[in-house]
């Protein structure tokens, strides 16, 4: 019976050796083994591999972007003026042994050590740019500097800084009302020029505007005279020339004329001698009748 036994117990530790020693890497994990706390072995591909029990152990990482989110930073700028700058930074192990080496392992201190490298490189940017610049017009450029700056020194400890992003940029309560006092009377000013630059230009165009209607009534008041006066001319050379083929139908066209320029409206009274010779033509009607 006994020695039934025995290839069951050999294949029962045989199993038991193999569960130890064998281990998997995921595609989305960095692994390393260690050997007394030394590092044997990197950069192990995905798959199955082996360790020596006991002696040897395997520590992963996770190979994924992860992601810092901090609450806001604060930091002087060019002026001295305070403000509140709230970022994210996305980061990765890239290189597991630096990692391991100088974090121990731990995401949480490598975490840590990142938002010292990360508050120090926005700390240095914004002291170097003024508010304006550090609020619209760098904003880009800020961010590509602060990532750069930050990188450069996250690479000592396995990281890569894959992207850093500026949300948002406030000034702090302190600053914030005597800030938005300036920026009132700031645009005040700039109204005020904007308006009496209009005056002024309104003034110009009433002022354009009414020598130009002087000239244009004078000219049209000239030309109207200089018409009339050569109507009446040719008026007058028509009666000249009417009256010397017949005197006398010129003398009564001029009667009729005036007979209807007097008499032609309703209420119209007009005191004068019947024998008046304003009366020839019509005396002579009369008489013919």
């Amino acid at each position: 019976m006994n020695s039934l036994k025995y290839p069951f117990v050999i294949f029962g530790i045989g199993l038991i050796a193999i569960s130890l020693s064998a281990y998997t890497v995921d595609e989305r994990e960095l692994a390393i083994k260690l050997q007394v706390g030394e590092v044997v072995e990197a950069n192990l591909k995905p798959g199955l591999h082996f360790k020596i029990p006991v002696l040897q152990t395997v520590r992963k990482f996770p190979s994924r972007i992860l992601k810092i989110d901090d609450a806001p930073q604060r930091v002087f700028t060019l002026e001295r003026t305070a403000m509140t700058v709230d970022y994210f930074v996305k980061w990765r192990i890239v290189d597991e042994v630096p990692f391991y080496t100088s974090t121990g392992g731990s995401q949480d201190i490598a975490m840590d050590r990142l938002r010292e490298i990360i508050k120090n490189s926005i700390v240095t940017e914004f002291g170097k740019r003024t508010i304006v610049e550090a609020i619209s017009v760098e904003r880009v450029e800020l961010m590509r500097d602060m990532l750069a700056n930050a990188a450069e020194t996250a690479q000592g400890i396995g990281v890569e800084l894959v992207d850093f992003r500026v949300k948002q940029v406030e000034f702090v309560s302190e600053v914030r009302n005597s800030v938005y006092n300036q920026m009132r009377e700031e645009r005040a000013r700039v109204a005020a020029e904007t308006r009496a630059e209009g005056q002024e230009a309104a003034e110009l165009i009433r002022s354009t505007a009414d020598k130009d209607r002087t000239v244009i009534l004078a000219d049209a008041y000239r030309d109207s005279q200089i018409i009339r006066g050569t109507g009446d001319a040719k008026a007058a050379e028509i009666y000249a020339n009417a009256y010397t083929k017949d005197a006398e139908f010129y003398s009564f066209y001029r009667s009729i004329d005036a007979y209807k320029k007097s008499m032609g409206k309703a209420g119209d009274l007009l005191v004068l001698d019947p024998n008046s010779e304003f009366f020839q033509y019509l005396n002579q009607s009369r008489g013919n009748q």
